[in-house]
């Protein structure tokens, strides 16, 4: 096992790997700019290392600083989290290229699903189901058009190297494709330095879910169970559940099946997601993206698993066996809680002046902050993930409710009153809900 580990992030998931680490007999590192010196990862870590100011670029973007840190601490291996050098291939041949343990799966993985078009091409040539669209890059709008034409208004129009739902939009027409061909083209060249676009059929009514995999120390790939994910603002997700209230026992072998098939294509180690638009209507559903690293959302997967999946990312990279799960069992929710207005989802940072967690049955908090810290405007807005397992969705509901009532925060603005509505709205209760909900409630 790994002994050292110096965590390549911040906050939430910073203290979520040190807390497993540490567990384990780890030591841990933490880097940190100028600005968090009194987060709480920063103290909890045993050694803590300044690498820079707030701007991220100077800090945990840092790739020089971050290997600085490494070796002057003695640390074996790097754990990137979650965004920031997570995906981020270069990053990953450089730390293994000093003789350190990567974290994460190999370069050439996360290469190869990095790039969207690359993706799907390969996705499609290992059997996995993609939607209709195009097999290169749309080279100008009029070539998105001849595409568009192909399979079929509306079209979404992505940035061929974005994630996380950055760079992306919907055109109903002709007229609207080349306005946002030229958007999202401008948006990845400045965001990405690539401004490759993608051209693919747009589901007015999908639901988004992702598979869980886990690619082995022996060269397995695994698929543990599926996360909804559908409750989204901008694209970006606000709550996961699992199981998905969609997925029937049938449809969720098929999509552990394909999401085995889509590692195996890339000879996948460590954890990993296979993301996919399920369309309600039909039961069809294609893939859409794979996330190259440790999702947000994991813990609702580790709660129905009974499983530890920075565990097990420590143990694959060790060279380690990992102890599969059995059967799911149960139900789990996770909120993101956020400095941000609960009607617009505007950021509003600030200090936090009251910070008082709820507990209970079947209720895990994992926060980055706590009294005393600041949210700043350098980084993102999630401050917590309120997770609540059950033994089904009413009684995880019902949980749920209540520690949204019981979690106060002051200062930075929050979206609790936002899941307080959620919580009651009837089209969420029943189930039955796809990626427009949030729009529909406001």
């Amino acid at each position: 096992m790994i002994e050292s580990l110096l965590v390549a992030n911040r906050g939430e998931i910073a203290r979520r790997i040190i807390r497993t680490a540490k567990r384990l007999g780890i030591r841990t590192i933490a880097v940190h700019a100028d600005v968090d010196a009194d987060m709480p990862f920063v103290r909890e870590a045993d050694e803590a290392v300044v690498i820079g100011p707030a701007n991220p670029a100077e800090s945990y973007r840092n790739v020089e600083a971050i290997l600085a840190a490494a070796k002057s601490t003695g640390a074996q291996a790097i754990h990137p989290g979650y965004g920031f050098l997570s995906e981020n291939a270069h990053f990953a041949r450089t730390v293994e290229a000093n003789g350190l343990v990567w974290v994460g799966p190999g370069a050439d993985a996360i290469t190869a699903m990095g790039d969207k078009i690359n993706a799907r091409n390969l996705m499609a040539a290992a059997g996995v189901p993609v939607a209709p669209g195009s097999a290169d890059p749309a080279a100008s709008a009029e070539d998105a058009l001849a595409t568009a034409e192909r399979i079929g208004f509306p079209v979404m129009v992505k940035a061929a190297a974005g994630g996380g739902g950055m760079g992306m939009a919907v055109a109903e027409d002709a007229a609207g494709l080349a306005k946002e061909y030229e958007k999202v083209h401008t948006f990845a060249e400045r965001m990405f330095g690539d401004g490759a676009v993608l051209i693919e059929r747009y589901f007015p009514r999908v639901r988004h879910v992702e598979v869980q995999i886990l690619g082995l120390a022996d060269g397995r790939v695994i698929a543990l169970s599926e996360r909804e994910c559908s409750v989204q603002r901008r694209n970006q997700k606000l709550a996961e559940e699992a199981p998905s209230p969609a997925v029937s026992p049938e449809l969720r072998e098929r999509m552990k099946a394909a999401a085995v098939k889509a590692g195996a294509a890339v000879g996948y180690r460590n954890a990993g997601t296979v993301e996919c638009l399920l369309d309600p209507t039909t039961g069809e559903f294609f893939f859409l993206e794979m996330n190259t690293r440790l999702q947000v959302e994991h813990p609702i997967t580790e709660l129905i698993h009974g499983i530890d999946l920075v565990e097990a990312q420590l143990r694959i990279a060790s060279g380690e066996d990992v102890e599969v799960p059995g059967v799911q069992t149960g139900h789990a929710l996770e909120l993101r809680i956020n400095a941000e207005d609960p009607k617009r989802f505007f950021p509003g940072p600030g200090k936090v002046t009251t910070w008082v967690e709820p507990s209970g049955e079947g209720v895990r908090v994992d926060s980055g902050y706590a009294e005393g810290a600041t949210v700043s405007q350098h980084y993102d807005s999630l401050m917590a993930k309120l997770i609540i397992f059950g033994a089904d969705r009413d009684e995880v509901i019902a949980r749920a409710r209540a520690a949204v009532r019981d979690f106060a925060i002051a200062g930075p603005k929050n979206n609790l009153p936002f899941f307080a509505e959620l919580l009651e709205n009837e089209e969420f209760l029943s189930g039955d809900y796809d990626t427009g909900i949030v729009g529909r409630m406001r």
